[in-house]
């Protein structure tokens, strides 16, 4: 157990708060696209969309948003996507149901000639869905929000998205066709399947989870036995709509646990990996961790106190095998706060009061610091990243109302695509 005091109710609902406000002063009111990172003439990121629209229901509840500006800004929202241009053309806004990655903010076609990407259309279609069991009232509006959401969902083409292979693709380009990677191995295509799984148009078929899961890797680290993946996010991103207490598929089931103990021990691991420090970087502690997919202060390769260093810029940082070079994300840490409480509120209590990380910062915690990469500055923890991501305040904001309330948890639990797809899954027990 760490020495630290648990941080305050009232500082988590505050840091909740300023992370909420990304959402509602980044973002296209006329279209509802929210910008990627707060950079000049940045993109959206269909992604950020997908967290914001899970986010309004929260920000509601919280008393962050009235109900009325939140069903405006989900109908703009859901407009957009529903109306925007799908096809094959190049600068088109998505094709068979998919988005592409990043979307100009204004327009809302294609940015960068980046991909249709798979995982982050099923993180805006998860927000959508949200949005869709949440607004349950009688009115026009609302069950316009539910019509869409539901439209939205069914027109993806998840057989499509498998390019005559057993497992998706991670996604497709105009230019040369589908990507060649495809979702293998665990990470956060767990929320992808389950929504292909579900589908009521193109469902993926059942033996396409069970390719995907034979290429797990079960290891033993730091005292615990766990299902591998690096980045803290993995562990996370498809828990912030899916309630994965007491419900198993057949791996899990052979291993007598399930998806909620498995990301509680990945949690740990970072914070033993952190104590233990193998790298020797600066400030790791039991208090100060957060390994993850993020931006950092690279790439650059010099010397730090006679060891020769490589830093890397965004990357999907993790742990035990690394790539790691110093960098803590703060938001990692606050988003495992369901799993593992009792070492997760002391880091935040640390990284709140210690590294004084939410002073003067309008949405909370920057995105990443680095304290051992050397920079002129009077701050003492090191490089710190200019962005905020949106990709970073929407976990935060979700994860710490599952916490408290289990809010989003409840509501998809009556989503029936969600039970529907978990089901084909495999998955059994608890409240399914």
């Amino acid at each position: 157990m760490s020495g630290r005091k648990p941080i305050a109710d009232t500082e988590l609902k505050m840091l909740q708060h300023k992370s909420f406000s990304y959402f509602l002063h980044e973002t296209n009111p006329d279209n509802g696209l929210v910008i990627d990172k707060t950079a000049a003439d940045w993109p959206a990121s269909i992604a950020a969309i997908g967290f914001a629209l899970a986010a309004y229901p929260v920000a509601v509840e919280r008393g962050f948003m009235p109900r009325a500006a939140a069903v405006e800004r989900t109908l703009t929202t859901l407009r957009f996507f529903w109306n925007s241009p799908q096809g094959p053309e190049p600068d088109a806004t998505g094709y068979q149901g998919f988005y592409y990655h990043f979307l100009d903010m204004r327009t809302g076609r294609r940015a960068w000639q980046c991909e249709l990407s798979t995982v982050d259309s099923a993180i805006l279609l998860a927000g959508a869905l949200t949005a869709g069991v949440y607004f349950d009232a009688d009115t026009a509006d609302e069950q316009e929000i539910r019509t869409l959401a539901d439209t939205l969902y069914r027109r993806a083409d998840w057989q499509w998205a498998q390019n005559h292979g057993a497992t998706v693709t991670h996604g497709w380009k105009p230019e040369n066709g589908f990507l060649k990677y495809r979702w293998e191995g665990y990470d956060e295509a767990l929320l992808l399947y389950i929504l292909g799984l579900g589908s009521p148009t193109h469902p993926l078929p059942e033996k396409s989870y069970a390719e995907w899961a034979s290429t797990y890797e079960w290891i033993n680290s730091y005292g615990y036995e766990y299902l591998y993946a690096g980045p803290l996010f993995t562990h996370q991103l498809s828990h912030l709509w899916i309630d994965f207490r007491g419900i198993q598929d057949a791996f899990m089931r052979g291993k007598g646990i399930d998806y909620f103990e498995n990301s509680r021990r990945a949690t740990y691991v970072q914070q033993r990996y952190a104590i233990a420090n193998p790298l020797k970087f600066a400030r790791y502690s039991r208090d100060c961790w957060g390994i993850t997919a993020s931006d950092g202060p690279g790439p650059d390769t010099i010397k730090v106190s006679g060891i020769e260093r490589q830093f890397f810029d965004y990357v999907g940082r993790g742990v035990p095998y690394g790539p790691d070079d110093g960098t803590i994300a703060p938001w990692a840490v606050v988003t495992s706060l369901p799993f593992a409480p009792e070492i997760v509120l002391p880091a935040i209590d640390y990284l709140v009061h210690e590294v004084n990380w939410t002073v003067g910062h309008p949405y909370g915690f920057k995105a990443t610091f680095n304290p051992t990469y050397p920079v002129r500055s009077g701050n003492p923890f090191g490089w710190v990243s200019p962005w905020h991501y949106g990709l970073n305040q929407g976990p935060i904001v979700l994860m710490i109302e599952n916490y408290r309330t289990g809010l989003v948890w409840r509501l998809m639990r009556n989503c029936p695509y969600i039970a529907g797809g978990l089901r084909r899954a495999g998955f059994g027990g608890g409240w399914l």
